[in-house]
């Protein structure tokens, strides 16, 4: 049975393309599109704070563009908080271009001895939250700290508005501990500063020369529906892996394209996972992948490469069109799988995807994209391959 194509985003704002990405077949789809219209006419939008909170006159605030962030590949972006450089912009489609405006897996790291942090930034999107993620996922920030060895985390904000100066976590212990603050998953960012308290001390921690471990895919790749930024499975892998990563998910946009990947193979990455086979519909697997497997090779004959399916969607027990579709597509990749090998292509690896968000149904707001604990599933399933694709690189 042939895979549905993927819906039309020419007319849809970058704000509502996760909630349009939602490609279930038959009784699924219908209600996909229903959430998406309701997303394009009725953007979600928390009431302002009723009271603003004055913040003490002696901050000293921290421009994070001073020390760098984590989870920035390119040095020539339009934007300094952009995901791709601004080369790409007349190259990828108009939508990916869009999208990588958001901040999705930037991160910044600093040290410090104080009892109280606050953040001020602004940004790009007034559109702070959507029907089925919160806002403290799509516009928010969070927090978490070095404790006993092992992240922690801190705080979230709630953002009430596009411009942010606001408490993050007060009467903290006052002891010197290294901190790293998760950018919003959905919305872009024009500035980023951190506070602290004159008197206390803050010293910037530059970003890590590791090879980043670098994920190409889809909105829930990018972090949809995570609670919060520190949530989205790339996060939580990044912490438990202690590696660098790079979150080049594109919601509803993540089409396993050469447009992108010549990009994105400029990269020296530790292992490059391509996580695209939620969005590509009708289009077809087995060639986009080789096309792009080929064009990684010949860029960096030694990176590991991942070939990953799709999750299985949560309604597949009741839908037969669902179940077929999955195994349809997941047949292309591992085709694509078996000519790259045959031909002699190294490096590369293959994972299912049946085990990523569990077999409970428990664990995805609309059948697709996952909760917090969807998220955790992913990274407890990824882990360990990754792990070894490290080992033996």
């Amino acid at each position: 049975m042939g895979t549905q194509p993927p819906p039309d985003l020419s007319s849809i704002s970058r704000r509502q393309i996760l909630t349009t990405s939602l490609t279930f077949a038959g009784t699924a789809f219908i209600a996909s599109s229903t959430i998406a219209a309701q997303s394009a006419t009725h953007p979600v939008k928390p009431p302002r704070a009723t009271t603003a909170t004055k913040l003490p006159d002696d901050l000293v605030w921290h421009d994070v563009r001073d020390w760098g962030l984590e989870g920035r590949a390119f040095d020539d972006t339009e934007s300094y908080f952009d995901r791709l450089t601004k080369r790409a912009k007349d190259v990828v489609r108009k939508e990916v271009w869009s999208l990588s405006h958001h901040t999705a897996g930037m991160s910044t790291r600093f040290r410090a001895k104080t009892d109280a942090i606050y953040v001020r930034y602004e940004l790009t999107d007034s559109a702070l939250a959507m029907p089925h993620m919160p806002a403290t996922g799509v516009s928010g920030v969070d927090l978490y700290a070095s404790l006993d060895g092992k992240w922690r985390w801190a705080a979230t904000l709630l953002p009430h508005d596009a411009a942010i100066a606001a408490k993050l976590a007060l009467n903290i212990d006052a002891v010197s501990r290294e901190y790293q603050l998760n950018f919003p998953l959905y919305n872009g960012v024009k500035s980023m500063e951190i506070g602290v308290p004159k008197g206390a001390t803050f010293e910037p921690i530059a970003p890590r020369k590791e090879k980043p471990i670098l994920f190409y895919g889809t909105s829930i790749t990018q972090g949809g529906c995570a609670s919060r930024p520190g949530m989205a499975f790339c996060a939580i892998l990044g912490r438990r892996l202690d590696r660098p990563m790079l979150n080049f998910g594109f919601s509803g946009n993540g089409r396993t394209e050469v447009e992108v990947v010549k990009f994105l193979a400029e990269i020296d990455a530790g292992v490059f996972v391509l996580d695209c086979m939620a969005n590509m519909g009708s289009i077809p697997v087995t060639e986009r992948t080789e096309a792009v497997v080929k064009l990684l090779r010949g860029k960096r004959p030694e990176m590991p490469v991942l070939l990953l399916e799709e999750r299985l969607l949560a309604t597949a027990p009741f839908i037969t069109e669902n179940r077929e579709t999955h195994l349809a597509k997941c047949a292309e990749l591992r085709k694509a799988y078996d000519h790259l090998t045959s031909a002699g292509v190294k490096h590369l690896h293959y994972r299912k995807g049946d085990d990523l968000i569990g077999g409970d149904g428990e664990a995805t707001v609309d059948g697709s994209h996952p909760t917090d604990l969807g998220m955790v599933r992913y990274a407890d399933a990824l882990e360990p391959d990754l792990r070894k694709i490290l080992e033996q690189s």
